[in-house]
């Protein structure tokens, strides 16, 4: 790609991370279209495979040091540098940083102004990168705003979900205020955004990730549904996920009779606390935990299985789900889906229309919808149908990728990129 054309910063937390493929997605398309974009990671990655996706992306990738005291030498070394050449940027910056710092006092303000001053010293020459975009609103987004001030270079940020709903109100708030624009990836987040920046003028766009059709589409049509039943759920070992309702749904289940076994794809840091449950709650005999598995591992898994559930639910802290990716999947090979109504799921997963629906917290509710899905073969293959039609209609990476694209062009004009894209043609084969 062309060395002078001007950048896109994408500031990430981690890259690559199996369990963001929507970023990475993101980032393919967007160079299919003609952006480039130089890839800035705060960690190497944990995983030791990826999926085959990122081989095809070009972009550029720079690692900022990842701790403070391991690291130390070149962040101070950096940041003294850049404190010399630019004296009044980075005492805008420091104060900017010491004001955060006094709301929190979480020492991690202090890591993110280091990790900036590194970037914008170490890595930003010669890469004509005119705006930064970062990938969650916590602490990309803060390196995303220190290296703005740093720099003189906007900065914008895309909100999730944790991200949004367990940062300090106040400190959101701010960045919402200093970023040039804000996107996020449900109708449900983008009217907390626009409510929590009041006056602030900065626009917030919704748009969705969207997921591939080409690699989700039913492969044998309508599956035959039969005892025992195969489950399966997809998600990362946390509370917003209610695996515990989940699996008391189960435990309900299998004492009424219901011959079935279930798969969960995923880890996490409450993996000890499920095993304990699926011992307590008598299910180790018709549960299997997978791990993390590669992205062709896990279509395998949707192919073959009877029924999606998920039991998303609002963490006490507040963290809770967007629109899990992994249920569109699902919905887009065919496989009905039974889950919560929580944040943005209602968003497109409408009950006895497009799956089956049911409060969150409601271990009866969940078990009840549970064997409709499975026991009622109208309505699997009415959901089904329409699920698959609602999600090629609104849930197209590639055309939502437009969307994405018309925003950066004109909301970022340094880019010299076409604002209507519409018409343009994708070079990804």
């Amino acid at each position: 790609m062309n060395a002078d054309k001007p950048a896109l910063g994408m500031i990430l937390k981690g890259y690559p991370r199996i369990s963001e493929t929507f970023i990475s997605n993101e980032i393919l398309l967007l160079e299919s279209l003609g952006f480039k974009v130089h890839i800035i990671s705060m960690r190497h990655p944990r995983e030791s495979f990826s999926h085959a996706s990122i081989k095809k992306i070009r972009a550029r990738v720079d690692y900022l040091p990842s701790t403070i005291m391991e690291n130390l030498i070149p962040l101070v070394y950096h940041n003294l540098i850049l404190a010399v050449k630019e004296p009044k940027l980075y005492f805008k910056a420091a104060k900017k940083a010491v004001t955060r710092w006094l709301r929190t006092r979480k020492s991690a303000t202090l890591k993110h102004l280091l990790q900036a001053g590194f970037l914008v010293n170490k890595v930003l020459p010669g890469k004509n990168i005119v705006h930064f975009q970062a990938h969650f609103a916590h602490s990309p987004t803060s390196v995303a705003l220190f290296s703005s001030l740093l720099s003189g270079i906007p900065f914008s940020f895309f909100g999730h979900a944790k991200d949004i709903y367990t940062s300090d109100t106040r400190q959101l708030r701010e960045k919402i205020a200093m970023a040039k624009f804000v996107v996020t990836c449900t109708r449900y987040n983008r009217k907390y955004l626009s409510k929590l920046a009041g006056e602030a003028q900065t626009p917030v766009f919704c748009v969705y990730h969207g997921i591939n059709l080409d690699y989700f589409s039913p492969k044998n049509g309508s599956r035959p549904c039969s005892p025992p039943y195969k489950l399966l759920t997809v998600a990362r070992m946390t509370e917003k996920k209610g695996l515990d309702t989940l699996y008391q749904a189960l435990a309900i289940l299998k004492e009424k009779g219901l011959k079935f076994r279930h798969y969960l794809i995923g880890d996490g840091d409450d993996q000890e606390k499920i095993k304990t449950w699926i011992k307590t709650l008598g299910l180790e005999d018709v549960t299997e935990l997978c791990g993390t598995l590669a992205h062709e591992d896990v279509i395998q898994h949707y192919e073959n299985s009877d029924l999606f559930v998920l039991g998303c639910k609002i963490a006490k802290n507040g963290d809770r789900d967007g629109i899990p990716n992994v249920m569109a999947e699902s919905m887009a090979m065919g496989l009905p889906v039974v889950a919560t109504d929580v944040s943005g799921i209602p968003e497109f997963l409408e009950d006895r229309v497009s799956g089956i629906m049911v409060p969150q917290k409601d271990a009866p509710a969940l078990a009840r919808g549970i064997r409709t899905a499975l026991t009622d073969e109208k309505l699997r293959q009415q959901v089904s149908a329409e699920a698959r039609k609602r999600i090629s209609r609104d849930f197209d990476n590639r055309v939502l990728i437009r969307d994405l694209a018309r925003i950066y062009a004109a909301q970022i004009p340094a880019l010299g990129m076409d604002p209507d894209v519409k018409d343009q043609e994708s070079t990804l084969q």
